[in-house]
């Protein structure tokens, strides 16, 4: 059960998360890491206080990728068995922006469902271990490059754990800029419709997607309002607030779906961030004096 570990523990794992992303991001000419700073306690949170997982079924060293999936080649581990049975009354964990796959791993390792060694395997050839998650990927349950994907196939997943009367809820996590895409609308108008009040949508609002600011690009707000209308449960938390992002997960309502609305802070933890606002989506340091300076810092913390 993930809730034997402290509210202390959690604190340490999202701090590791970021450190751990940081030092991919200093070795391996950039990462996603704006990501990891703004998830890192929602992650944390989830795999060690909310998500009710079996032990995982995979190697906690991933094995060699054998190349593209095709019907003579299947012969692969999904990394949904990172995650455990994927049976009731067992929880579901869908993860649906790609590009957050090395928060992922960070979480994974501070879950003890991965070792902290896999991290060399990141991005490298030859390994499941990549920057874009994809169904063989550790964490992940489904190809998510497509934005907003993710949320049809949980859904379709909790309807069918209702119509076999099954325990165990299914959760999905996006980021903010899928807002803006329509079939996430569509997900949670038939969510509603179909009563799901085992799906349990969290949302990471960091406020920046590739062009820079959301509200700048396209304006998503007001969300809470917004899901409301579409016959959700939607409640808005500090995504950094470990406390508050487990009792929303609690504040579920009969008939249902759970929209937990997570307000973050994409430098959270690494205030040199801050610099490169608005453009924070990847980040590639400059080698000398930046290199320098967030090597020091990791050193550091």
């Amino acid at each position: 059960m993930a809730n034997n570990y402290t509210i202390a523990d959690v604190e340490k794992a999202a701090k590791n998360i970021r450190k751990h992303v940081l030092k991919l991001t200093i070795e391996r000419n950039g990462c996603y890491l704006s990501q990891a700073c703004s998830s890192a306690e929602l992650f944390a949170t989830l795999y060690l206080r909310v998500l009710n997982l079996s032990e995982s079924k995979a190697p906690r060293l991933p094995e060699k990728f054998p190349g593209t999936p095709s019907k003579e080649n299947m012969d692969y581990i999904q990394g949904a068995e990172y995650h455990g049975s994927l049976k009731a009354p067992y929880d579901r964990f869908f993860i649906s922006p790609a590009h957050y796959a090395a928060p992922v791993y960070a979480a994974l390792i501070e879950a003890n469902r991965l070792d902290e060694k896999a991290l060399e395997m990141f991005n490298r050839d030859g390994y499941s271990m990549e920057m874009i998650g994809a169904n063989h990927t550790p964490g992940f349950e489904n190809a998510a490059g497509t934005l907003d994907q993710a949320i049809s196939v949980a859904g379709g997943t909790a309807h069918a754990r209702k119509l076999r009367g099954e325990e165990g809820r299914v959760f999905v996590m996006m980021s903010d800029g899928e807002m803006q895409e329509g079939q996430l609308w569509e997900a949670i108008q038939a969510a509603a419709f179909y009563e799901l009040d085992n799906l349990v949508l969290l949302v990471d609002i960091n406020g920046q997607q590739v062009e820079g600011e959301t509200k700048k690009v396209m304006n998503i707000e007001p969300l809470e309002n917004r899901f409301t209308a579409f016959g959700a449960k939607a409640v808005s938390v500090n995504g950094h607030d470990i406390q508050a992002i487990e009792e929303a997960a609690k504040q579920g309502e009969k008939n249902k779906p759970l929209v937990i609305l997570c307000y973050t802070d994409p430098t959270q933890g690494i205030p040199y961030l801050n610099e490169r606002k608005p453009i924070l989506h990847f980040v590639r340091l400059k080698q000398g004096e930046e290199i320098d300076k967030y090597t020091k810092f990791y050193n550091e913390m």
